[in-house]
């Protein structure tokens, strides 16, 4: 009995071990795998190039870095985003955005509602509290969570900011020479919903105000994008828009089917945002909404967020990226164009968030003019903002 006794408690030692080397080195070498930059010599920035990107307003409404375990008040050689990154980069508003749901391979074509969830395991992966392993509502509040305890640990570096007093607050201390970062809290996808309306007041009540409606899965509210059917809202959906459009929230369609879209433009006249996309004319992927209801949401007064990566853009060079830019200011007006880079979420950039001047040169390079530049940094953003965080 004694070999039996010392082979379990060896069996249990090293499945012990695993355990521990698993969530030791694991959630770091997905992040770093996931979340990549291309390799590139150093960018060369022209004096007038910088001179104006450090006089720019930028926000950007898009990056999932809360889906991950490094801590963002420390500069970090992987992934895209942190604080100090931010801070190199002159980034005045970041949108933190909330995963709660995402399935195995991120197919953008098709996705069943039952497809396997990736952030289950990333959650049990990365020890996030028992209660988010199987609460996708608890997922939301528990990355929010984190983004109050950065704020709380370094104020003068990270504010979360609900209100747009708060925000202007941030903006005068930056005019002012402090590098504090105002952020704004978003969900990817309402799925933490749950089918329930008084979750909103909850999301609301922890600081979240950027509702996603859908993402790679249909959802109570409707259809996504990458489900099945393109499905339109729900009636569940058409009273979450309401809500949205009663509160101080922006509503967010990306990953949304077209007929979401469509069916949200119908029932409101809220500026509303993509928060991360390009232009189907310019790259025709499935990600990319067609030009014409681009068109519809920029009528809106909403804006639509570039994103970064070849999905979207079909080169993710600064030079692709600024070409993308340059196409919508073309197709939807110089007003509604916006940044959105989907930072951290398991894109792969060819500059962090602190190589931002290097975009900032490649506009300027594409003939995009100062006053352009302006509004599609964070001019485009903040009225957005000031439309919809006090309305």
């Amino acid at each position: 009995m004694k070999w039996i006794k010392r082979g379990l408690f060896g069996l249990f030692t090293l499945c012990a071990l695993g355990l521990i080397g698993f969530w030791s080195f694991a959630p770091r070498i997905v992040d770093a795998g996931e979340n990549q930059v291309n390799p590139h010599a150093p960018y060369v920035i022209s004096d007038a190039a910088e001179a104006l990107h450090r006089d720019l307003i930028i926000g950007d409404w898009h990056a999932d870095s809360l889906l991950w375990n490094r801590s963002l008040l420390e500069r970090h050689d992987y992934g895209h985003v942190d604080v100090p990154r931010l801070q190199e980069g002159n980034v005045a508003i970041q949108v933190f955005t909330a995963v709660t749901k995402s399935p195995a391979g991120l197919n953008y074509e098709q996705n069943a509602t039952d497809a396997r969830d990736n952030i289950t395991l990333l959650a049990f992966g990365q020890l996030w509290p028992l209660r988010t392993w199987t609460s996708i509502f608890e997922r939301a509040h528990y990355q929010a969570e984190r983004l109050h305890e950065y704020a709380a640990q370094a104020p003068r570096d990270l504010q979360v900011v609900t209100t747009m007093s708060a925000l202007d607050a941030v903006l005068e201390a930056r005019s002012n020479g402090d590098d504090t970062v105002a952020g704004l809290l978003g969900i990817e996808g309402a799925h933490p919903l749950e089918g329930d309306i008084k979750n909103l007041d909850r999301l609301e009540a922890i600081g979240y105000r950027i509702i996603g409606l859908q993402h790679f899965f249909d959802n109570e509210l409707g259809g996504s994008l990458h489900g099945i059917g393109n499905k339109g809202l729900t009636d569940f959906g058409r009273e979450v828009v309401g809500e949205i459009a009663k509160r101080g929230m922006v509503l967010d369609l990306a990953h949304s089917s077209q007929q979401v879209a469509w069916d949200v433009l119908e029932i409101t006249d809220m500026p509303i945002i993509v928060s991360h996309t390009g232009l189907h004319s310019h790259c025709g992927t499935k990600r990319n909404f067609p030009d014409a209801l681009m068109q519809k949401i920029a009528a809106t007064g909403g804006v639509i967020g570039m994103g970064y990566w070849a999905d979207v853009t079909c080169d993710d060079s600064p030079k692709g990226v600024a070409k993308a830019i340059k196409a919508a200011i073309a197709a939807v007006g110089e007003d509604a164009v916006s940044l959105g880079s989907d930072y951290d979420g398991t894109v792969t950039t060819s500059f962090d968030t602190s190589e931002l001047a290097v975009l900032t040169q490649a506009m300027m390079d594409a003939g995009i003019s100062e006053a352009q530049i302006r509004k599609v940094s964070g001019g485009n953003m903040l009225r957005v903002l000031r439309a919809r965080l006090d309305p």
